[in-house]
């Protein structure tokens, strides 16, 4: 069996790697380079057990696990480390000493408290997500998996049975049994050639600075200048840098994903924000700026499975702020459903495609 899977971000080298580990041979096209989008501009924060009480649980728990094994298992340093994970206070106009319940880490400015320890290392962990994408494409590639360069343009189907026999890869079919759509928001464009449901973007922007600070991943409520809540992420991570993102954008998503950028000012006020909470972070230096587009649906589920009535296609996508948590379940579902014809570690039945109405 022959699968193409269209795109090389965290969701399709997944895929890859747990079809490579089944002998499936697997073809990975990307247009623009693995870990190009949201999969390589992630913050990288993993939780256990932060989707309890919503659809998402089975697939979160078993996906927190296996980023587990996978860490042991391949020969392969992406930063994954368990951490401890605090909430914080920040404000630029009001005093917040009432909400201090902990102590604060010493980088931490005055005007920022810590109000409760919302993990510990026994349920959240973090890994670099440009750095995990890659290493599952390069395991996939080891176990007979290839990664093809090009733009996908459509599907061709058997005239007869209306299976999935290739892909359009600039102008070209690519031959295969079967087709995985994993394109992050860019998935809307398969809308074209599939009755799919809509993947919308959602933009944000992140900085990573030159600073090593201890490690606690912080969740921060920041009333900014201007009276603003907003609602930073901090990660501070092995390689001694420091990411931060929490600043969301209103650029409508390009169709090529190289075209993604930051728009005007929004460096600028990431830093200010990153200030009120560390003066001494946001003084380091800054070794990257970046933006990106997260892939959800209307009703904030990923969509995982059989495309309606189109034999051979698969898509897998949506999945929001979870992607990089859940890349490794979804991958192994996906492997299961697609060589077995159902999926066994966890149940699809609430992702599957056919609920949203095709876009």
């Amino acid at each position: 069996m022959k699968v193409a899977i269209c795109g090389g971000g965290v969701i399709g080298t997944s895929t890859a790697y747990f079809l490579s580990r089944r002998n499936v041979e697997a073809v990975v096209v990307e247009r623009t380079g693995v870990a190009n989008g949201a999969s390589g501009k992630s913050g990288g924060f993993l939780a256990l057990d932060w989707c309890d009480g919503t659809l998402l649980a089975p697939m979160a728990r078993r996906s927190f696990a296996l980023h587990g094994q996978l860490a042991a298992e391949i020969g392969a340093n992406w930063g994954y480390r368990r951490v401890d994970t605090l909430g914080v206070v920040a404000s630029a106009r009001r005093d917040i000493s009432a909400y201090r319940k902990l102590p604060s880490p010493g980088w931490l400015g005055d005007g920022a408290a810590v109000h409760g320890q919302l993990g510990t290392t026994a349920s959240t962990a973090q890994i670099n997500p440009a750095a995990f994408t890659h290493a599952m494409m390069t395991a996939a590639i080891e176990n007979g998996a290839t990664l093809v360069n090009g733009c996908v343009e459509g599907i061709s189907r058997d005239p007869k049975s209306g299976h999935v026999t290739g892909v359009m890869v600039d102008g070209a079919v690519l031959r295969c049994d079967a087709v995985v759509i994993a394109l992050g928001p860019w998935s809307i464009l398969a809308c074209e050639w599939l009755p799919l449901g809509a993947t919308m973007g959602s933009k944000g922007h992140s900085l990573v600075f030159d600073y090593a600070p201890s490690p606690q991943s912080l969740f921060v409520e920041l009333e900014t200048d201007d009276g603003e809540i907003a609602a930073p992420e901090i990660n501070p991570r092995p390689d001694g840098t420091t990411y931060v993102c929490g600043l969301s954008g209103h650029d409508a998503l390009p169709i090529d994903p190289a075209d993604v950028l930051p728009e005007p000012g929004a460096t600028e006020k990431l830093r200010r924000m990153t200030a009120r909470i560390s003066p001494d972070l946001a003084a380091a230096k800054v070794l990257a700026v970046q933006a990106c587009y997260r892939p959800l649906t209307v009703d904030g589920l990923p969509q995982i499975g059989q495309v309606t009535d189109v034999p051979g296609a698969y898509v897998a996508t949506g999945h929001n702020v979870w992607g990089m948590l859940n890349a490794p379940a979804t991958g192994e579902a996906m492997a299961e459903l697609i060589v077995e014809g159902r999926a066994t570690t966890i149940d699809l039945a609430h992702f599957d495609p056919a609920r949203l109405e095709p876009g």
